[in-house]
Order: structure tokens, then C-alpha cells, then sequence
């Protein structure tokens, strides 16, 4: 035949559209031309593939071949359609054979000898060849990426003459099966390393039960990093659907996917000298950021109000949705960005603040300057507000059953969510005002109480919701169905910098 069809498929955000890879090869001149919106990349193709079929013992034709990429308005970057091309080559100029060329998808890129390199971004390929009801041949070392996806049926293969042999029926390639079980996972820091600071333990319970923000302010060295880096060990497990998308975004990042990270809550940390598009995602060919990698985790800012100021205000918007758009004058991808952000910071410029120790000799004034690097709609849309104080007697011996280990403090926060689930089919944080109505109702010496508790403190709106919020989690860790007063004071306790300084 002169006309052969394979399948690939090509990167777009999160999303990878199937791509129609047509060879045609007729009479002419000698030459290959590749059209339908090709990258560089791409383009470079022709002679990886040429180099690949002549190395792996078939002749390149000498006649006219043109390559077709369709759709043609998608943009197609990089070298994962090489092996699709070399297969239409083949297929095209008669030189092998394969009756059921259609239930495949190829991806890989091609060494000159002929070996198949591995790509990134295969996990959103693979959801979605599985979704099309097709067969993946991928290079070896894409395999455990592409294990992941239960249901799909992966063969991998180490060079270009592996897989024509397999379509040609010569010798089969191996049929790889989805096995998570293998995967050794790596350890999670544990919630009882942290003597004292219960105050604080219990609001990390509570921000965890319900998926709220927080943000911890102390001096320098009372282990608010340390609190911050135990709190994946305290979340609930993922679910299945949770850690495909999480995956999926470290497969088309620049870092890549790490599958020892596979179920477990991701923890992000960037640098306060971070970008704005460091932390939401961007490029002329646009990657996810540090919010879109904490999708379903934790991302946490350290030395808060060092970041500057326009850098913090981009988590905005995608605190509320859980998404984030990022349009460039080509194209447009859009990341979910559904993150719990965790925030530490010093009291004012010295650190030391309100502390026991007499240090500071910050003025009031000072103080204040430094606190308003955080807007107020900023510092308006976190959850909770804690202080982490010094700890005075560090050396005292503390019994065992004085401090609780992660995998108790996660039971409870998995019975909780387990509630909110079942009552709104989200976290408590996520909760829309129309939930919030609904799950939040008051009696009327509770709401009494509130309303004169946000007057004196002069909250917003939104605040009062956040209060709510909170209050509800307080309660789902009661087991409680009723929201009481002592539940709404924590959660009001939680407001800590919406006070005037003292």
C-alpha cells in the first residue's frame, strides 16, 4: 500500500488529542516532507527516522514520502510521534504488515540505531488511549508511568525492529499489566517527632480534616517548617482518581514522574524568591506551576511575607476556583489547582516579636509594615491563623502517650472526611455557600454568639464563611451533626491576625 494511517498523540496542558499520523509514499524525486503544524522538533523527525529504519536492517524508499499530522491547526512539539512515523514509513512502502494497525497508539522517540528513547507526558496518553479502546506500544522505560492506568493493555519495546516484528506477528511483544503493589513508596515524616506545640498540632488536625489553609506565625526556630513537612503523613490517602491527576501533572512537568511519589499527598515548597509563573505554571508552551504540582496536596510557603507581594497576590483566584487558566497569544492551557496552602512567618522583621526572650526592639510600626506585605484579601481567603510560641522547657522528657504518631491524628482526619463526603460530596473547605447553608445551619444562641464575635472583630463576609467552615470540620471531629458555641470559639480562636497587634 502507498497510504498507511497510525496513531500518536500530542501534549496540550493535562489533555493529550489522539494525532492521525498519514505516510504517503509515490513516484518522484527522493524527499519527505512533514506538514501539519510541526514544531522543530518534529521536523527534525525525517532524519532520526531514516537513520532508525536503514540501522534496523529495512531500506528508507527513494521515492517521494509525504507525512501528514492531523489535525493540522494543533501544534505538535517534540520527538514522541517518531515512532508513529517510522511504522506509517514501513507500512506505506510495503515492507511489513499488520492487519489490525488500528487498535494501536505509538509513542517513543527514535535513537539513530533504532533504539526507542522514552517521553514525557505519558500518563495523560496513557488515560487517554485507554479511553479510545486502544493498545499502547511505548519505549521500556515509559512502562511503570503507563502501569498505572488499570485497564489499559501496554507493550514495550526496546527498538524499532522489537515492534515491527510484534505487528507482523513474528514474535509478540510482552503484554505489561498494571501493578502499583511494586512501587516502593518513600517515607513520610512523622507527626511524633514534634514534642509540645499541642495548640498547634490541633490546628493542623483541624486544617486537615477539612482540607483548610493555614498559616503559622512564631519566632525564628519553634518548628513551624517542622509542623508543615508532617502534615501529607496526616492526610487522607488518595483515591484512585486523586493520584491519576496528581501523576498526570508531574508527568508533563519538567521534572517529570516520580512513581515513589504514587498515593502520596504531594508537598510542594518553592523558594520566596519564586516568579509568579514559578508558582502558577506559564511558558510560551505552557507547563504547570508549583500550584498546579500541589494539586491534591500540600503547598507550602515558608518566610510568607518575603515572597513578593504581586507574586502572592496569582494564588488569588485559583485558591477559590481549584483551577488555573494560562493563556498565551498561540494557545491556552488550562491546570487544576486544587492545593491547601500552607503559609509560616516571623511576627515582624527580627522574628522575635511578642517573644519571652525580649529580643526585639521592632517598632510598632515596623511591625505593622512588615504584616502588610500580606494583603488583606490575601490574608483574608486562610482558614486559620495560629501562633507557634517558644518553647520554654525543651528538655523535658515527654512519655509516649503524651504524643501521638501521624497514623492516629489520620484516622480521625479520614473519619472526618469520610463525613463530609457522604454529606456534601466534597471537603468542608470546598464548601459553596449554598453547601454551607445547608450543612452550617445555627441555633439561635449560636448565631447570636457569631454575629457579635464578627462584629467586634470586624470580619468580612468571607471571613464569616471561613469561620463556618472551620467550625463545621471542629464539630465532624466530634462526630457531631450539630455545630455548638465551642465549636465556633476554636474556629474564631483561628482568626488570630485578624486582631489588632498585641
Amino acid at each position: 500500500m502507498s497510504l498507511a494511517v497510525t496513531y500518536c498523540r500530542a501534549g496540550v496542558g493535562v489533555s493529550a488529542p489522539l494525532v492521525t499520523v498519514e505516510v504517503h509514499v509515490a513516484n518522484g524525486l527522493p524527499g519527505l516532507s512533514i506538514v501539519g503544524l510541526a514544531e522543530a522538533a518534529v521536523k527534525e523527525s525525517k532524519d532520526r527516522v531514516r537513520s532508525a529504519i536503514v540501522n534496523s536492517h529495512f531500506s528508507f524508499p527513494a521515492k517521494r514520502i509525504t507525512i501528514n499530522l492531523a489535525p493540522a491547526d494543533l501544534p505538535k512539539e517534540g520527538a514522541r510521534f517518531d515512532l508513529a512515523i517510522a511504522i506509517g514509513v514501513l507500512l506505506a512502502s510495503g515492507q511489513i504488515e499488520a492487519s489490525d494497525i488500528k487498535k494501536y497508539e505509538f509513542i517513543g522517540e527514535l535513537a539513530l540505531g533504532g533504539d526507542i528513547r522514552p517521553v514525557s507526558g505519558l500518563l495523560p496518553v496513557a488515560m487517554q488511549c485507554k479511553l479510545a479502546g486502544r493498545k499502547l506500544i511505548l519505549p521500556n522505560e515509559n512502562t511503570c508511568e503507563a502501569g498505572l492506568i488499570n485497564g489499559l493493555e501496554i507493550y514495550s519495546a526496546n527498538n524499532l525492529l522489537e515492534v515491527c516484528q510484534h505487528l507482523s506477528g513474528q514474535q509478540k511483544l510482552l503484554l505489561n499489566q498494571a501493578n502499583t503493589s511494586e512501587i516502593k513508596l518513600r517515607r513520610v515524616a512523622d507527626m511524633k517527632d514534634v514534642k509540645f506545640q499541642y495548640h498547634a498540632k490541633r490546628a493542623l488536625e483541624v486544617a486537615a480534616a477539612g482540607g483548610h489553609s493555614l498559616l503559622m506565625v512564631g519566632p525564628p526556630g519553634t518548628g513551624k517548617t517542622m509542623l508543615a513537612s508532617r502534615i501529607p503523613g496526616i492526610l487522607p490517602e488518595m483515591s484512585e482518581e486523586e493520584a491519576t491527576e496528581s501523576a498526570a501533572i508531574q508527568s508533563i512537568s519538567s521534572q517529570g514522574f516520580d512513581a515513589s511519589g504514587w498515593k502520596q499527598r504531594p508537598f510542594r515548597a518553592p523558594h520566596h524568591t519564586a516568579s509568579g509563573a514559578a508558582l502558577v505554571g506559564g511558558g510560551s508552551n505552557p507547563k504547570p506551576g508549583e500550584i498546579s504540582l500541589a494539586h491534591h496536596g500540600i503547598l507550602f510557603l515558608d518566610e510568607f511575607p518575603e515572597f513578593n507581594r504581586q507574586v502572592l497576590e496569582v494564588l488569588r483566584e485559583p485558591l477559590e476556583s481549584g483551577r488555573i487558566v494560562i493563556s498565551r497569544a498561540a494557545r491556552q492551557a488550562e491546570f487544576p489547582a486544587k492545593f491547601q496552602l500552607i503559609a509560616a512567618m516571623n511576627p515582624c522583621p527580627c522574628g522575635y516579636y511578642g517573644d519571652s526572650s525580649g529580643k526585639c526592639h521592632c517598632s510598632e510600626e515596623k511591625v505593622a509594615r512588615y504584616r502588610n506585605k500580606i494583603s488583606g484579601p490575601m490574608l483574608d481567603r486562610i482558614d486559620i491563623h495560629i501562633e507557634v510560641p517558644r518553647v520554654k522547657n525543651i528538655s523535658t522528657q515527654v512519655s509516649g502517650d503524651q504524643v501521638e504518631a501521624s497514623e492516629e491524628i489520620k484516622q480521625r482526619v479520614e473519619e472526618c472526611r469520610r463525613r463530609q463526603v457522604s454529606r456534601s460530596g466534597k471537603c468542608n473547605a470546598q464548601m459553596s455557600v449554598e453547601d454551607i447553608e445547608k450543612s452550617c445551619k445555627l441555633r439561635d444562641g449560636e448565631h447570636t454568639f457569631l454575629m457579635k464575635t464578627i462584629e467586634k472583630l470586624s470580619l468580612s463576609n468571607r471571613a464569616y464563611h471561613r469561620v463556618l467552615k472551620v467550625a463545621r470540620t471542629i464539630a465532624d471531629l466530634r462526630r457531631s451533626d450539630k455545630i455548638e458555641i465551642e465549636d465556633l470559639a476554636e474556629a474564631v480562636s483561628y482568626r488570630r491576625l485578624d486582631r489588632a497587634l498585641s
